[in-house]
């Protein structure tokens, strides 16, 4: 397998469901394009070698179990048991969403013939697409009022960090990783815990409802 030739579609895959997210009106879809980016990212630490070690090959198959699998299940259900309206209600629109992502991917193409790296760390276009994947899960936890889409926007925050850290997996870092995700993983559960039980106790789960809370 040629891993270095399936980087650079794998990297603007990710980048064109960075896109996706910003502008889906629907929390079903937000889901399952995480749920996409989880098993893009699986194949990250295997450049620049189709050379597989074990060590390699643990940390790639707990990243889709994680990111693939087992957040979007629980996001699933966490959707189903609220009983959450599907269709996201944005402070800004897709147009504006988009543009900001665009605008996102242009400064971290700008940014990367600009860092002082040291050559052949960074796949070709893993350096924009991590940042992209970090600026767009930003984009979508400041500008979504629902708090599972901005769970969502967290963990596609993440994405971009854990991209960023893949190239130093075979730098034995692999360990590092595993409790990035482990602790990732802890946050989206009591996250899930903290909607569920806004949602029993207020009728809606929009954040800024909060503002016209009183003593």
């Amino acid at each position: 397998m040629n891993v270095a030739a399936l980087f650079e579609p794998l990297m603007i895959a990710l980048i064109l469901t960075n896109l996706a997210l910003l502008v889906t009106s629907r929390t079903g879809v937000l889901i399952r394009l995480i749920a996409a980016q989880g098993a893009i990212l699986a194949f990250a630490p295997l450049f620049p070698s189709s050379n597989l070690p074990v060590h390699l090959a643990l940390l790639c198959l707990a990243v889709f179990a994680i990111k693939a699998v087992a957040f979007p299940y629980l996001l699933s259900r966490t959707l189903r048991r609220i009983d959450a309206d599907p269709l996201i209600e944005p402070y800004l629109g897709a147009n504006l969403s988009a543009a900001a992502g665009i605008g996102g991917l242009l400064f971290s193409l700008w940014l990367e013939h600009r860092l002082p790296v040291p050559p052949g760390l960074f796949a070709p276009l893993l350096f924009p697409a991590a940042l992209t994947t970090i600026f767009t899960g930003l984009i979508l936890v400041v500008t979504r009022k629902n708090a599972l889409t901005q769970v969502i926007g967290y963990l596609a925050a993440e994405n971009g960090i854990f991209l960023f850290g893949a190239p130093l997996s075979r730098q034995g870092s692999v360990w590092l990783e595993l409790s990035i995700l482990l602790d990732v993983f802890v946050g989206v559960f009591v996250m899930g815990i903290a909607i569920h039980h806004i949602n029993k106790t207020f009728e809606s789960i929009d954040v800024d409802r909060f503002c016209t809370l009183r003593d």
